[in-house]
Order: C-alpha cells, then sequence, then structure tokens
C-alpha cells in the first residue's frame, strides 16, 4: 500500500505557540475537585452586569442576525466615540474599527505592522498572547526590562544599538500591565513617544484595564499626549469591563490604517458578531457602564489589598508582589528560602492543593522568571483568596522543606 503523503507545514507554522493562559481555562475544567482560581484574568460571574446584558440581548428586533459593517455597527461606533470623548480625548469615526475582543486588535495591529523579520520590543514580562501574536507574524522579539514605573524607555536604545537594527514596533501594556500591575509613567510614554518617531516604529498601545483605576492619580494616555498620532495604535476591548464572552473591543488609528484593518477583518470574520454588538451598544446607550465600573472598583480594591495581606502573612518576606493603582494582576516573585521555586514545576503541586496561577516564563521571550507567577485579584472573594494562598503556601512548602514559611490556615 502507498503510504499516505504527509503534508509539509509552512515554516511560520512554527511560531504559532498558542496561549498558556488560555489553555489554562481547559485544564481547570478537567480538575474534579475544588480550585481556587487566580489564573484567568477576569471577573467572577456575579461581578458582570448580566441583568442589563440579558434586558439588552431581549430588546433586540429586526437585523440582529445579519451580517453587519465591517468597521462595526453605527449605534456601537457612536457609543465609543462618546465614550472615547469621555474619558480620554475625542477621537472620530474614521479612526474606529470594532474588533472581534481585544485579541483580535492586536492581531491586526501586528499583521499590519510586521513583516517577518522584523523586530519587536516587548516589556518583559508581558502579556503571553502579545508575545505569541508577535511571533506568528515572523517578528524578532524581544524583551525589555520593566520596573515599579513601567516599561525602562531609557532603556530602549541601547537594546536597539545591540541588536542592530531599529524596531518596527514596540508592544506595551500602559495601565495595570500585564502580568505586573505596574502603570508607565507620563514621562516614559513623552520618552516612548519620542523613540517611536526617531525609528519610524509603532507604538502598539493594549489598554484593557485603564478604565479600572482604583487607586493613585490618573496618568495621561498617549492619545491625550499626543492626539491622533499616527504611530499609535490603539486596541481597545470591554472584556475586562463588561464581559469577556462578548468578544467586543475597538482599534483606534489612522485613518489610511484603519482602510487597510477593514480590509483584513474582511479576510478574517466579515464582521464583529452583530447581537454583541447590539447588546454592548445599548448598555452603553442606557448609561450603565459609569455605575457598573464604580461599582467594581472598590471591590477590586478590596481584594488586591487582601491578596497582599495574605501573600504577607503566609510567606512573609519569601514572596515579595507588586502594588497595582488598578487592572487584575498581582507579579509575585519568590524571594530568600524559596528563590529557587520553579514556579512551572510548582504548578503541578499547587493544582493538586487547590489553587491555579500563571507561571512567570509564560509572560517572557526566553523562559526566565522561573521563580514568579501571575496573581488574578479579581476574580475571588477575599475569604477564597486567603483559602488560595494558603493552598499555594502548602505547595511551596512542599517544593522547599525547610523555608521556613509561617503556620498556614486561615487569615488573621
Amino acid at each position: 500500500m502507498t503510504p499516505a503523503p504527509t503534508l509539509a507545514f509552512p515554516r511560520s507554522q512554527r511560531q504559532l505557540l498558542g496561549s498558556v493562559i488560555d489553555s489554562s481555562t481547559s485544564l481547570l475544567a478537567e480538575q474534579t475537585h475544588d480550585i481556587v482560581r487566580f489564573a484567568m484574568g477576569a471577573p467572577n460571574e456575579d461581578l458582570m452586569p448580566i441583568a442589563a446584558l440579558d434586558d439588552a440581548f431581549a430588546s433586540q428586533r429586526s437585523g440582529r442576525f445579519d451580517y453587519g459593517d465591517s468597521a462595526g455597527e453605527p449605534r456601537l461606533r457612536e457609543q465609543i466615540l462618546r465614550l472615547v470623548g469621555e474619558t480620554e480625548v475625542a477621537t472620530t469615526d474614521d479612526r474606529l474599527l470594532v474588533t472581534t475582543g481585544g485579541m483580535q486588535g492586536l492581531d491586526l495591529a501586528f499583521k499590519l505592522c510586521v513583516d517577518p523579520g522584523d523586530l519587536v520590543i516587548v516589556e518583559a514580562p508581558t502579556y503571553t498572547n502579545g508575545n505569541a501574536t508577535a511571533l506568528s507574524y515572523g517578528a524578532e522579539v524581544i524583551g525589555a526590562p520593566t520596573d515599579a514605573h513601567g516599561l525602562i524607555v531609557d532603556g530602549l536604545p541601547e537594546i536597539v544599538a545591540r541588536a542592530g537594527r531599529t524596531p518596527k514596533a514596540i508592544y506595551t501594556i500602559p495601565n495595570f500591565q500585564n502580568p505586573m500591575g505596574v502603570t508607565l509613567t507620563r514621562e516614559r510614554r513623552v520618552r516612548l513617544l519620542e523613540l517611536a518617531e526617531r525609528w519610524g516604529a509603532m507604538i502598539i498601545e493594549d489598554d484593557p484595564y485603564g478604565l479600572l483605576r482604583f487607586g493613585g492619580e490618573h496618568v495621561a494616555s498617549f492619545a491625550e499626549i499626543a492626539p491622533g498620532h499616527p504611530l499609535v495604535f490603539q486596541v481597545r476591548t470591554f472584556s475586562k469591563t463588561i464581559a469577556p464572552g462578548l468578544r467586543v473591543g475597538w482599534i483606534d488609528v489612522d485613518p489610511e490604517l484603519r482602510q487597510l484593518a477593514i480590509s483584513a477583518k474582511q479576510a478574517m470574520d466579515t464582521c464583529t458578531g452583530v447581537p454583541a454588538q447590539n447588546a454592548v451598544a445599548m448598555f452603553l446607550e442606557n448609561g450603565h457602564l459609569a455605575p457598573h465600573i464604580e461599582r467594581l472598583k472598590p471591590i477590586y480594591r478590596e481584594r488586591k489589598i487582601a491578596m497582599r495581606r495574605e501573600l504577607e502573612r503566609a510567606f512573609g518576606d519569601r514572596a515579595v508582589a507588586t502594588d497595582p493603582d488598578g487592572g487584575f494582576f498581582l507579579w509575585v516573585t519568590f524571594a530568600g528560602a524559596l528563590e529557587s521555586i520553579d514556579t512551572e514545576a510548582l504548578f503541578t503541586d499547587a493544582l493538586a492543593e487547590g489553587v491555579a496561577y500563571i507561571p512567570g516564563p509564560a509572560f517572557t521571550t526566553d523562559g526566565s522568571m522561573r521563580n514568579s507567577l501571575r496573581l488574578c485579584f479579581a476574580t475571588s472573594s477575599p475569604e477564597r483568596i486567603a483559602e488560595g494562598v494558603d493552598r499555594l503556601a502548602r505547595a511551596a512548602a512542599l517544593a522547599v522543606p525547610g523555608a521556613g514559611l509561617p503556620t498556614v490556615g486561615g487569615s488573621s
């Protein structure tokens, strides 16, 4: 019998890495025991405006299941224009394109701005799906260090000099960064714009969390600093502010680039789901977003404080956590007697103990930051956070016997 021919996949297929974060959803669904879920970056269902969304979906009538405008439903674009004008700086309809979630916005950004072999600078650590999307288009991705004030922008010229060429794109999450929770200062944003202009590099600004500030002072966005700048590709989403399952977001870009993005989107999915667009539009038209976000802010602040408190109780100085002013995440780095912990290896024991997180190497380009991990505080109540941290501490004690961890077993 003649053997079946072997399919030769394109070389680009080798760079399709998938998402450690998204894969965790399937992994958790397979577990039969109780899991405290610090892994996925999403609100719990009790924090989603389910009743208002149900009303919005139920009230739709004619045309709700038709194809829609590839640029987005006009009523939704109108509401996005109003929202952006109220929260940042006014934009125009010829800059907007509604996307199927923030991830499609990132896909369009890298598709339009990056050719195979181009240099892309990302934050280290950064959102794993951002890295994966850049790599899927053949980019050479280099991570740049971050600190408590975000990307260390003044270090970029040295990175570029070592690379021997300038970047085509710089990917940044400026507000309550994923995974660290840190915020890029205004001074660094101004400097990044200067470098982008010098190099002709696109700043891909991914901002899912900007509206979720529960502490500190507002930091001007790139749009507020340089309105309509042609080298800023803004990616936004309603996934973190309303509900992730809606898969509705948008991009705000130079009008010429927007036309290319529409053509690219038409080759992907024709249009973002019309029922979800109309539901979000009605949710915004009815004035639900602002009070909903105001409800979320104190809850997320309470949960962040609870998680930092419980980490201090359970680990003392053996775990160092960031202290964000908004968003969903803490970045935790094991130190002292626990510095040798590999969070990828620890994950199996932690899951067996009943707690899930995302290991640090998932957010890097080189598999480094092995003694760090990301915890989402937004999903869990303070009581569940205490239980989850106890479980994490038990797993750490198994990994490093004799590390001198304080006794765990409940919040003090």
